[in-house]
């Protein structure tokens, strides 16, 4: 009888929902009250004092500053608070803990919704690939003032693979409202795509560009033949193809082309390529200005620009009469990311 009767406690309690567990709360502080005062605990029965009382007897903490003083007080706190009150207080910790629990594993399998925005936004999964690229965008975020969210957003099926580093979204499709939304793929500032198939970076592309037209996109491609394609109806998305065949005959006959570009996207050794926006106040700069005091203030080297208006139009090595404005970005090499640049010194003198 009594292993049946705690099974029976034990089914019951497991399945008691949060309604049902405030109304034994409040059944067990009623009847605790109403039967201290029965028992002439006078001493207990204050509001302050028989809340704090009950919580601290029943949870067997215990400070003993305040007790039973009556016989019958003694056996009903010995028989009736203390074994309830624990069995509640238990029932209520482990709901807690089982519940912080599954919203953690929630997260972590990235069944959750997100709320956030400015984010950098990743679709795809590629393995180790991935992991690479997420480990990058984590150490350029470090050397931004602003510190972006990270979200990774994947159909593969796996967890988040660096929990406390970046969010995680698992979704089914990337071309559904109800999916991408939990993403919040309308209010990210970037947007990368990079899937195993190049036909699933293309629809990709497509619907994250009417979703979101105003945000920075960069799709990866391992066939070059679909960037003019996507481009043609996606002006705005920058797509990266690969060039591991282009270096290989490169070094061919410049040899040591290879590294060097390597060294420029490593920013973990060596000189690393970043850019900077001219900033709204800044008068008209010409760019013999800019290479010069970048070389001779910041050891950086201009190699690149391209006009506000015209932002996929990069111009490598322009030339030093022409003039920038404010919203034109300059790329350039250096050691690290200049953080503030002293914008009066490439002013003419």
């Amino acid at each position: 009888m009594f292993l049946r009767l705690r099974k029976m406690l034990s089914r019951v309690f497991t399945e008691m929902r949060w309604y049902s567990i405030v109304l034994a709360l409040l059944f067990y502080g009623l009847s605790s009250w109403l039967l201290l005062h029965l028992a002439g605990e006078e001493s207990l029965t204050q509001p302050v004092d028989f809340i704090y009382w009950l919580v601290v007897t029943g949870s067997t903490v215990g400070y003993g500053d305040l007790s039973p003083s009556t016989t019958a007080g003694k056996y009903l706190v010995s028989f009736y608070i203390i074994p309830l009150g624990l069995s509640i207080f238990a029932l209520v910790l482990g709901r807690v803990a089982s519940w912080v629990s599954n919203q953690w594993q929630r997260g972590a399998r990235g069944l959750k919704s997100l709320n956030v925005e400015d984010h950098i936004l990743v679709l795809g999964w590629n393995g180790h690939r991935t992991i690479r690229l997420l480990n990058l965008l984590i150490r350029e975020r470090s050397s931004i003032e602003d510190d972006p969210v990270i979200v990774l957003c994947v159909r593969a099926d796996i967890t988040n693979p660096l929990p406390g580093q970046i969010e995680f979204i698992k979704v089914a499709t990337f071309s559904n409202d109800t999916d991408m939304d939990r993403a919040c793929v309308s209010k990210a500032r970037v947007v990368l795509m990079d899937n195993p198939e190049d036909d699933l970076t293309m629809t990709t592309a497509l619907y994250c560009s009417q979703r979101n037209p105003t945000a920075q996109m960069v799709a990866y491609f391992n066939d070059e033949s679909l960037v003019g394609l996507l481009q043609k109806h996606c002006p705005n998305v920058e797509c990266t193809p690969s060039v591991a065949v282009e270096m290989l005959a490169k070094s061919a006959f410049d040899p040591g082309s290879s590294l060097l570009h390597h060294d420029l996207l490593d920013i973990n050794h060596g000189q690393a390529q970043y850019s900077v926006c001219i900033p709204a106040h800044i008068p008209p700069l010409k760019i013999e200005n800019i290479f010069e005091m970048l070389k001779r203030k910041y050891r950086a080297t201009l190699i690149g620009m391209v006009k506000a208006d015209e932002k996929l139009n990069i111009q490598v090595n322009p030339d030093l009469n022409l003039m920038l404005s404010p919203g034109d970005k300059i790329f350039y090499i250096a050691d690290e990311r200049i953080i503030k640049f002293q914008w009066s010194d490439f002013e003419e003198k």
